[in-house]
């Protein structure tokens, strides 16, 4: 019989906070105060520029002082990469850069990073295009970086994302055959949608790969009707999606928890938030529908 979790830890990414960030309402510095004022216990980053006269390695070190200042702990790191099309199309150059990513991390404190495989094949590519093609070198790849982060006792990652590896039977093809302990996945309950997959099977499917998981939600309309309008995107079957707030939207969130909770998982559970309502209305009431169904 599998343990189920007693207890994860509740964490938001910086990406919910796009909104107030680019609209100049917040710094990436001051958005550590408000998700330590909002609850939250964990606060993950993606991919930042540092400002005007700081280098990237400079600006993390503040970021980590920052989140020690306010009393919240680093989560992941997140940052794109493509084995196929980054860099002039050579895996071996995306593996040095992502390496250089893994030093920030280092300098954040972040226990893991997560790392994109690639988008697909680039236009116009005259070989055979399916997943099963890419495998070998994103295999290649991704063992490489996670061969490297291990010397520091910093894990990888992949996360369904990106289309082109989003399905879960293609991340759970790309973590096998990597085999490396080191190696997982950030699992995003709502990110499956974006390949038509039943994020409850798909969530089924990958929790024993699981290292890192997000809590997304999506509002859905069939891509047989019309185009919603503005802040939709289209599936990879041409459905209609847009970001929600946790609990308003279509992924079904308590199904996916149950699941996560039954496999004995007990590290953090971080909000993504990418809808159109106000970020941090949006991002409270998710926090508290996240409590109540963790609870």
């Amino acid at each position: 019989m599998t343990k189920e979790a007693k207890y994860m830890k509740l964490g938001v990414s910086s990406y919910s906070f796009s909104q107030l960030m680019r609209t100049g309402k917040a710094t990436l510095l001051e958005v550590i105060g408000k998700a330590k004022d909002m609850g939250f216990e964990v606060i993950e980053f993606i991919t930042f520029s540092p400002p005007e006269g700081e280098t990237l390695e400079s600006f993390a070190a503040r970021i980590k002082e920052e989140c020690q200042k306010v009393g919240i702990e680093m989560g992941n790191y997140t940052i794109g990469a493509d084995f196929l099309n980054n860099t002039g199309g050579n895996w071996e150059a995306e593996v040095e850069r992502l390496k250089g990513q893994v030093e920030i991390a280092r300098i954040l404190g972040a226990p893991g990073i997560r790392h994109d495989a690639t988008a697909g094949f680039p236009a116009g590519y005259p070989g055979p295009k399916g997943f099963d093609d890419a495998l070998p070198l994103l295999i290649q790849g991704c063992r490489a970086v996670t061969e490297y982060a291990a010397e520091f006792g910093i894990k990888t990652m992949v996360e369904n994302h990106g289309f082109f590896c989003q399905d879960s039977e293609r991340v759970e093809k790309l973590v096998n055959g990597v085999a490396h302990q080191n190696f997982g996945v950030l699992l995003d309950m709502g990110n499956f949608l974006c390949a038509d997959e039943d994020p409850a099977k798909a969530v089924g499917r990958l929790m024993p790969y699981v290292f890192h998981v997000h809590a997304k939600d999506f509002h859905v309309k069939s891509g047989n009707g019309p185009n919603p309008g503005q802040g939709w995107f289209q599936s990879r079957a041409g459905n209609y999606l847009r970001g929600s707030i946790i609990g308003h939207g279509d992924v079904p969130i308590t199904q996916c928890i149950n699941i996560v909770k039954k496999a004995g998982y007990n590290n953090t559970i971080s909000i993504e938030y990418e809808g159109m309502e106000d970020a941090e209305m949006g991002i409270a009431i998710g926090l508290e529908n996240l409590k109540r169904y963790l609870g």
